[in-house]
């Protein structure tokens, strides 16, 4: 997509546990055995144990995917009638033809209406912003908040997708409980996030209402190859600063540059790459540790790499330091973790 990237092989993504958690809470008598499909996709079902683990981006992805196939349902039995698999490709084939946003959102809105019996989409206002507002016919279903979260994200990458790649959100609003990790939350929805609102939504400028459809049969192909890793990984902007970090550091490992050395990449001062990341929300060091947490835990998943061979490539001056900055990044020590893995 234009502007934006999503999920390389060449780019260690992390999901926090609490997501995964979210995903499951719904289980019902109609599902597989957890720890059976846990294992399928690589994720110990130990970890679940753990508030501070991560799973890969490709992980949480093998398994909302590995569910839904399961169950022939892209809701995971959540509503009161199978989401069967293709209900998300239509919603995106009755936007086709539509000249810009604002005529595709009906169509949306009613290929939904038409496809479950428990929520409706419903285009609302907030000043200048419109947002698109799920709404919920049983308490039940409403209760499911990763029903909520997952539509919100199909819908918003959906729209994102229509418009050629440029949707800019405004905030999301939840109507669940403000969340312990709130962090995890603002990496994943990467926008400004209201909990325990009346409706859940998504809200954009106005204005992008009047941008035109720019996609074709050809183009819903290649959107509806792999829907669910666009839905369920969040979308990196290219041009903001703290992106063109990570990417440098990432391109630059195992030297690791300093703070003085990337801004001088980056054609500005340490003292302005400081300030444009703090408007950011984030900082040159969390940034090295998000990105080093990533990467172990990436390398803890697909390779027998030594811990000290690991503690090298991320820049530590030996084994023991990395272990200690990996238990405080996930509360589980990098050994731990392995062992789960069954290494």
């Amino acid at each position: 997509m234009v502007g934006s990237s999503i999920l390389s092989p060449y780019e260690p993504v992390t999901i926090s546990v609490s997501f995964v958690h979210t995903m499951l809470a719904g289980q019902t008598g109609q599902w597989p055995p957890l720890d059976e499909v846990l294992n399928q996709v690589g994720i110990d079902p130990e970890l679940l144990r753990h508030p501070g683990a991560r799973v890969t981006a490709s992980q949480y992805v093998a398994l909302f995917r590995n569910l839904c196939a399961r169950l022939d349902d892209e809701l995971l039995g959540l509503l009161s009638r199978p989401f069967k698999i293709g209900s998300y490709a239509l919603m995106a084939q009755s936007a086709l033809g539509a000249q810009d946003l604002e005529q595709a959102i009906p169509r949306i809105a009613n290929t939904l209406r038409l496809l479950n019996d428990d929520m409706t989409l419903h285009q609302v206002a907030d000043k200048q912003l419109v947002g698109l507002a799920l709404r919920f016919k049983s308490p039940a279903v409403a209760s499911h908040y990763f029903v909520q979260e997952i539509m919100l994200r199909s819908l918003w990458r959906l729209l994102d997708w229509l418009m050629g790649g440029n949707m800019s959100i405004a905030r999301f609003d939840f109507t669940s409980p403000t969340p312990s990790d709130m962090d995890a939350y603002l990496e994943y929805f990467n926008a400004p996030l209201q909990f325990e609102r009346q409706e859940s939504a998504f809200f954009f400028d106005a204005k992008q209402l009047k941008a035109l459809v720019r996609v074709d049969e050809s183009g819903l192909r290649s959107f509806l190859s792999d829907p669910q890793t666009k839905a369920m990984v969040a979308r990196r902007s290219d041009d903001e600063i703290s992106a063109k970090v990570r990417c440098h550091l990432l391109q630059s490992k195992p030297a690791w540059p300093d703070l003085d050395a990337t801004a001088i990449v980056l054609s500005m001062s340490a003292a302005s790459l400081q300030r444009h990341l703090a408007k950011e929300g984030t900082s040159f060091q969390a940034l090295k540790d998000k990105l080093r947490r990533d990467m172990a835990i990436t390398y803890l998943n697909t390779t027998t790499m030594s811990l000290a061979e690991l503690a090298d490539i991320l820049g530590f001056s030996e084994s023991a330091v990395f272990q200690r900055a990996f238990k405080s990044w996930t509360g589980i020590a990098p050994g731990t973790y392995r062992r789960e893995k069954g290494d």
